[in-house]
C-alpha cells in the first residue's frame, strides 16, 4: 500500500479546513451560520488595487514568469513603505523578496536555515505554519507557552541553556496571532540581544502592524538596534487592504539572510503573479491613508465584541491590534468540545484555541470578520451555549 512520508504523520489536522467542511454542511442544510473563524474580513479591495491589476491583465508582459526578482515596482514600494512607517532603509534589489503569501515565506523558512535536529521555536499557541515549516524541515518544534501572566510573550531567557543551545530559529509575532498581545520595545530589545549573542535568527511575523487601536503603534523589528543581524521579517497585504485571496507578501532582512530563502524558492516556485505585484506597489504608497478605514471599522466591532461578551459574562481583554478577540472559556470547557458544540448547536463559527497548539486551551478566538449586528448576534448564540454549560439540565 502506497502511504503518505512520516513527515505528514507529525503534523496534526488543520483546524479551518476542518471547520469549513463542516460549515459547508451547515449552510446546505439550510442554517444561519455566522463564520468568526478565519481571519478574512468582509472589507472590499482597495479600489487601487483593482484598478492596478486590471490594467496590468492588459499588458502581455505582466502575464510572464516572474522569478523571484519579481517586478521592481513592487520591492520599490515595499523599501517606500518600510522607510516611511518605521525609519529603515533596505535596497530593494536584494533586500526584498516578494511571497506567494507570508504562510509561504514562513513555512519554507526553516528549510533554508535549520538542519534535521536542530530546534526552532514556536509561540504556542501560534499560527499554524510555524510548525508545518519546521516538522517538514526535519526540525525539532520548541514549544514555548504563551501565558496571560507573562503577556503573551516568548520568553528565550527562561529556557535552559542546554535547550537554548540547539535553536537555530525563533518565530515571533506580534501583535500576535490568536492571542492579540502586542510586544513592548523592552521586550524586543533584549530578545534580539540574546539572538545574536546565540546567532539565532528572528522570523517577525508581522501582518498585522497597521491593525492597531488606542494610539497603539506596532513596530518592525528593525527600528531594534542589532535586528538586521539576525531577523527577516515578514510583511503581508492580506489583512491591512482585505487582500487575503490575492497572495502577495515579502520578505525583507539583510542581504546575507535573505538570499537562502531566496535560493530555496528558486527550487519550490517561479515568483508572485506580475500583476498582483502591480497592484500590491498601488497600495503600498499609501497603506497608511488606505488602512485607515478597515482599522476605525475592526475598532467598532472590537468594542461592540467586548460589550456583547461583558453581557453574557465573559470579560475578555481589550485588544490594542489585529482583528481577533482571545476569548477565555468557564472554567471546566475544553476549546475543542465547546467549538464543535457552538457550530452544531447555534451554527456560530470560532476557532478553537487548542487549533493552534496546546496552549490555546481554555480559549475560543473571535475574528471580526462580519457587521456589529452580526457579532452580537454571534455572542448572544455563545452565551446560549454558556448558560447551558453552567446551568446543567
Amino acid at each position: 500500500m502506497i502511504r503518505p512520508s512520516e513527515r505528514l504523520d507529525r503534523l496534526p489536522a488543520y483546524t479551518v479546513a476542518e471547520l469549513a467542511v463542516l460549515k459547508r454542511r451547515l449552510l446546505a442544510e439550510g442554517r444561519d451560520v455566522i463564520d468568526l473563524g478565519a481571519g478574512d474580513t468582509d472589507s472590499p479591495p482597495p479600489e487601487p488595487a483593482v484598478r492596478a491589476l486590471t490594467e496590468a491583465l492588459r499588458d502581455p508582459a505582466m502575464s510572464r514568469y516572474a522569478y523571484q526578482v519579481g517586478l521592481r515596482e513592487f520591492r520599490e514600494a515595499a523599501t517606500r513603505y518600510l522607510a516611511r512607517r518605521f525609519g529603515v532603509e533596505f535596497d530593494p534589489t536584494d533586500e526584498v523578496l516578494p511571497l506567494l503569501g507570508s504562510k509561504e515565506g514562513l513555512a519554507h523558512l526553516p528549510l533554508a536555515f535549520v538542519n534535521p535536529g536542530d530546534a526552532c521555536v514556536l509561540p504556542d499557541p501560534g499560527y499554524p505554519a510555524y510548525l508545518g515549516g519546521t516538522v517538514l524541515a526535519g526540525a525539532d518544534p520548541l514549544l514555548v507557552p504563551l501565558r496571560p501572566e507573562s503577556d503573551f510573550l516568548v520568553e528565550l531567557e527562561e529556557l535552559p541553556p542546554q535547550r537554548l543551545d540547539r535553536v537555530r530559529l525563533v518565530f515571533l509575532n506580534y501583535p500576535n496571532n490568536p492571542t492579540a498581545a502586542v510586544a513592548p520595545r523592552e521586550y524586543l530589545e533584549r530578545t534580539v540581544r540574546l539572538c545574536r549573542e546565540r546567532g539565532i535568527l528572528i522570523a517577525y511575523d508581522n501582518p498585522y502592524v497597521e491593525l492597531t487601536f488606542d494610539g497603539y503603534r506596532a513596530p518592525s523589528i528593525f527600528e531594534i538596534e542589532g535586528a538586521r543581524e539576525c531577523a527577516i521579517e515578514f510583511h503581508s497585504v492580506s489583512k491591512t487592504f482585505s487582500m487575503t485571496g490575492w497572495r502577495l507578501a515579502w520578505a525583507v532582512a539583510a542581504r546575507e539572510l535573505l538570499a537562502p530563502l531566496q535560493r530555496l524558492k528558486t527550487w519550490t516556485d517561479t515568483g508572485v503573479f506580475l500583476a498582483v505585484q502591480k497592484a500590491g506597489a498601488a497600495v503600498l504608497d499609501r497603506a497608511e491613508e488606505l488602512a485607515g478605514g478597515l482599522v476605525a471599522e475592526l475598532e467598532r466591532r472590537r468594542d461592540a465584541t467586548l460589550d456583547a461578551l461583558e453581557e453574557i459574562g465573559i470579560p475578555a481583554e481589550t485588544p490594542q491590534a489585529t482583528m481577533y478577540v482571545w476569548v477565555p472559556l468557564p472554567a471546566g470547557a475544553t476549546a475543542q468540545a465547546f467549538g464543535r458544540t457552538l457550530l452544531e448547536r447555534e451554527a456560530v463559527v470560532v476557532l478553537p484555541g487548542t487549533g493552534f497548539g496546546a496552549g490555546g486551551e481554555g480559549f475560543v478566538r473571535i475574528a471580526l470578520t462580519v457587521p456589529v449586528p452580526r457579532l452580537r448576534e454571534a455572542v448572544m448564540r455563545i452565551g446560549r451555549v454558556v448558560r447551558e454549560m453552567r446551568e446543567p439540565r
